[in-house]
């Protein structure tokens, strides 16, 4: 089977004879195309709204080619298919049609069983490319993993990046391998069961290797703003183009490479004040496009824990769910006790906060963040199914944004850890894993990069001072110790040992994953889609103790009994008969001891 995305620009293969190249470059008097190391120039025509086009037999699959601007700059193609010599170098022609796909049969599975993995292609194991990534599909499996979510892949300046400096949203970038060597990634993960998402970035580009402001301003503007400067021109003149970029981009990844979902990185940096706004539009386009056969599965991340999104009374919904950053706060603060920064709004009564994100979705709903000088956040979710909300104790940002990638072992005591799990392992909202917390992994996730060397100095001082602010980085001496996030180094100290699965206790923490994993597989599961969301309620009993019940159809229901300190409760009570789980049994005095969970389900 074959699979190609029909996009509007870019290189198209037209047939075995011919191509079609199409730039949008409304500032350009003059596009030609470079071909053959700059021995071959071709003019383009100009055509309507700022398009410049050409067909020619002088080009073809595995043909290098950039675009000249009028009579000066050379830049690579926007909507590069591929970039074998990095962000700044010419682009490759890439047939899609040469590939030929194997998983005709597979449709995806429903979201309701999806356990997320979230992983770096070039961290996760020490080849770090897609074929690298490929040869732990089986350990994935075995775990209990149903989705693995790769951070984001764009062609990124230099040989290593978290990869949201993406330019060239189109091109995987060349560190990890080929087109092909995704595609046979996907293709394998399908063949194994595996659902296979992609985190996007469609708020800004990276800066370095954006040349579109060379020959197409318009698709920035300064109407809005952003933490990386102008934003993207998604509502003013010229935005038909630069959305149609980003929409045919979302279909190109869910079509050409199969994808079964996207996450799409901080929605809340983008700016837009059309209707229907783009992240309408992009999800919009994607299920009238995408055959009504195929689960295909659309993820948000939005600080403003807005929920327009997620709820459309009497129609499908246009994402399936939302990363809540409120439970993952609440829980740290819990097993931590860290309460700087945005922790600050947790700080009071963090049980509480998280009883209300298991029970309603989101914990700000509207109410003032202390942390955010008394602004208002959140939209209304009682009532939202639980599986609209994404769950998880780590993530690349919660780890790798900490001065010296802390994982939440080394901040946190086992036992605290454990707790924290199998509340979210079992919880009807979908969890999302961190490569490595499965194995309790020792190596660190830093934040790491490769910028040319005025760049790269520039991030090197700014990452240190962002950690200025707390106390125990004011002293200039202690913030040089952080890691350079330019040095290889920080990058080779981020890379997984998989050789510690073989140790004791790295094995008993994959074992406790994969444990809860099989029973949230065989006994969560099936309920999902049976909870009564408006009637779930939770309460904290004492200092520490939550009870939280989701009611399910036919008068059954599923209950969690937490207690989140160090010391035991008498507070809570239940049935030995209905245990669907125990961390730990009640003692002689019908105490539940500390730091333990038990999970009730009736029947």
């Amino acid at each position: 089977m074959k699979r190609q995305h029909a996009m509007p620009f870019g290189a198209t293969v037209l047939d075995g004879r011919s191509m079609r190249f199409r730039l949008w470059a409304p500032k350009a008097e003059r596009v030609d195309l470079i071909l053959n190391e700059g021995h071959d120039r071709l003019p383009m025509n100009r055509a309507e709204n700022g398009w410049a086009e050409l067909l020619t037999d002088q080009a073809g699959p595995g043909t290098l080619y950039k675009f000249r601007i009028d009579e000066g700059i050379e830049v690579p193609d926007p909507a590069s298919r591929f970039q074998p010599h990095d962000v700044h170098g010419p682009s490759e022609v890439i047939d899609p049609g040469a590939f030929t796909w194997q998983d005709d049969a597979w449709r995806g599975a429903r979201w309701e069983s999806a356990v997320i993995y979230e992983l770096h292609v070039g961290a996760l194991t020490p080849e770090g490319t897609f074929r690298g990534v490929q040869t732990r599909l089986d350990y994935l499996r075995e775990l209990g993993v149903t989705a693995v979510e790769l951070m984001p892949v764009s062609d990124f300046p230099g040989r290593r990046n978290w990869g949201y400096d993406g330019v060239l949203p189109f091109a995987p970038d060349s560190s990890y391998g080929r087109p092909d060597d995704l595609k046979e990634l996907v293709q394998a993960a399908h063949a194994k069961g595996l659902m296979m998402f992609l985190d996007v970035v469609y708020n800004h580009f990276g800066p370095e290797g954006n040349y579109l402001r060379a020959y197409a301003p318009e698709f920035f503007t300064d109407r809005h703003r952003t933490p990386w400067g102008e934003a993207i021109n998604f509502d003013g003149r010229g935005s038909r183009a630069v959305r149609d970029y980003f929409i045919n981009n979302a279909l190109y990844w869910l079509s050409e490479y199969h994808f079964d979902g996207l996450r799409f990185d901080a929605v809340h940096a983008i700016a837009d004040d059309s209707k229907p706004d783009i992240l309408t539009e992009i999800a919009e386009t994607v299920r009238r496009e995408i055959p009504a056969d195929r689960h295909v599965h659309l993820v948000l991340e939005n600080d403003k824990n807005v929920s327009r999104y997620l709820f459309r009374p009497g129609r499908p919904r246009l994402y399936n769910a939302q990363w809540n950053d409120d439970i993952h706060h609440a829980l740290h603060v819990i097993v931590s006790g860290e309460k700087d920064g945005y922790y600050s709004d947790y700080a009071d009564c963090p049980v509480q906060h998280l009883g209300r994100c298991l029970a309603e979705g989101f914990d700000f709903q509207g109410q003032p963040s202390h942390y955010r000088d008394g602004e208002r956040r959140g939209d209304f979710s009682r009532g939202l199914p639980p599986s609209d909300f994404v769950s998880f104790l780590q993530n690349h940002d919660q780890i790798g944004n900490r001065a010296f990638g802390d994982r939440i072992l080394k901040i946190a005591e086992p036992q605290a850890v454990r707790a924290a799990m199998a509340i979210l392992l079992l919880s009807p909202q979908p969890p999302l894993l961190f490569m490595g917390e499965d194995m309790g992994a020792d190596t660190p996730f830093l934040f790491f990069c490769d910028f040319g060397q005025e760049l790269a100095k520039a991030v090197t001082e700014g990452r240190r001072n962002e950690f200025a602010r707390f106390e125990k980085f004011r002293d200039p001496a202690v913030r040089e110790r952080i890691p350079d996030p330019n040095a290889e180094s920080t990058f080779l100290a981020s890379k997984l040992d998989w050789a510690s699965v073989s140790d004791p206790a790295h094995r008993e923490w994959i074992d406790f994953y994969a444990g809860l994993l099989r029973l949230r597989r065989e006994r969560i599961v099936p309920l999902v889609g049976e909870i009564v969301a408006e009637n779930v309620v939770s309460e904290v009993v004492g200092d520490r103790a939550l009870r939280v019940h989701w009611p399910v159809r036919n008068g059954r229901g599923l209950t969690l009994l937490a207690n989140l300190g160090s010391q035991p409760s008498s507070t809570l009570s239940f049935a030995t008969d209905q245990v669907l789980y125990t961390t730990a049994a009640p003692d002689d005095g019908g105490q539940m001891p500390g730091w333990s969970v038990t999970w009730l389900l009736e029947t």
